[in-house]
């Protein structure tokens, strides 16, 4: 895999972000875009069977633009900041024809109508009726192509009731594959329970995103990993493979760059709630039960209070 990172110097201006969350959503979506948008530059994951642009939004979310190398044809994840997209398309100078929506929170699907009403035409995916502009409702299983790459649809509702993964491959490509994950599994964490259970996120993870080859790459939905890392630090403190990417993710967020895509194979080593089974896990929540554990945690991390350091 060729990386190359086109990155700013900072990762976040805490005061300024502060003061955003006593605007109004709308006020949040266009001040922290322009907050950002001279420090959070895009990277580039180039394989031979795909190409993607992570191309950050707003203070911590990422859209994605993917491309399918074969025949120029490309699908945008949660384009929150049209504009960057269509920058990023033609840049590339590749065909947007879809726009691929994990769920209908705002950060997520609120730019979609202008992303239509920019490039008219535009197929635009989701598993819940409250995604903006949506033309193709899909449930788990559902798969189309893109161009010559595959997209099949993993429902994973918990998040939010219609809460899609798309998992992309390649016929007899030897490449890795690739997971957009929306807010269902971070780098090293996962995403609240706001319209679900602990039962339905163990599933997401465990049964459904956990049976995916182990080398597929994962791009979620935010820049948490060292937050999320840090929790996990927390629940295993003498877990090494932890500590060692922790400071990995320091380094990284210091300099400006992503700590994003991982693969499945390195959550299971770090990430609290994929490891519901790991003893350690398990005796940190004082539970015995993989679902029990699950619920516990995210119990504890929706208080835990990040240290500074």
């Amino acid at each position: 895999m060729l990386l190359r990172s086109l990155v700013g110097s900072a990762c976040t201006l805490i005061g300024a972000a502060t003061a955003l969350k006593l605007a109004p959503v709308e006020v949040q979506a266009q001040a922290a875009a322009l907050l950002h948008s001279t420090v959070r530059k895009s990277s580039l994951v180039d394989q031979a069977n795909m190409r993607i642009e992570l191309l950050p939004a707003l203070s911590d979310n990422y859209m994605y633009l993917l491309i399918d190398v074969d025949s120029k044809e490309a699908a945008v994840v949660d384009p929150v900041e049209p504009i960057k997209v269509v920058e990023a398309v033609r840049k590339h100078g590749v065909k947007l024809t879809t726009i691929l929506t994990t769920h209908h929170h705002w950060d997520h699907a609120s730019g979609n109508e202008k992303m239509v009403r920019l490039m008219p035409g535009l197929k635009v995916y989701g598993g819940d009726d409250r995604v903006d502009a949506i033309t193709k409702k899909v449930s788990h299983s559902n798969s189309f192509k893109l161009g010559s790459l595959s997209v099949k649809c993993l429902f994973t509702p918990c998040h939010t009731t219609g809460h899609i993964c798309y998992y992309v491959t390649k016929e007899n490509s030897t490449e890795p594959p690739a997971v957009f994950t929306g807010d269902t599994l971070f780098v090293a964490g996962c995403g609240k329970f706001f319209e679900g259970t602990a039962e339905q996120m163990y599933k997401a993870l465990i049964e459904i995103l956990g049976r995916l080859p182990p080398e597929t790459r994962v791009y979620c939905g935010h820049e948490y990993t060292v937050s999320n890392l840090k929790f996990a630090r927390h629940v295993e403190p003498e877990n090494e493979v932890i500590q060692k990417k922790l400071a990995w993710a320091k380094e990284k967020c210091s300099s400006g760059e992503p700590t994003i895509p991982s693969t499945l194979a390195d959550e299971f080593t770090f990430n609290p709630f994929m490891r519901v089974k790991e003893k350690s896990v398990q005796d940190h929540v004082k539970q015995t039960n993989p679902i029990e554990t699950m619920r516990s945690l995210r119990k504890e991390k929706d208080g835990f209070r990040v240290p500074k350091e």
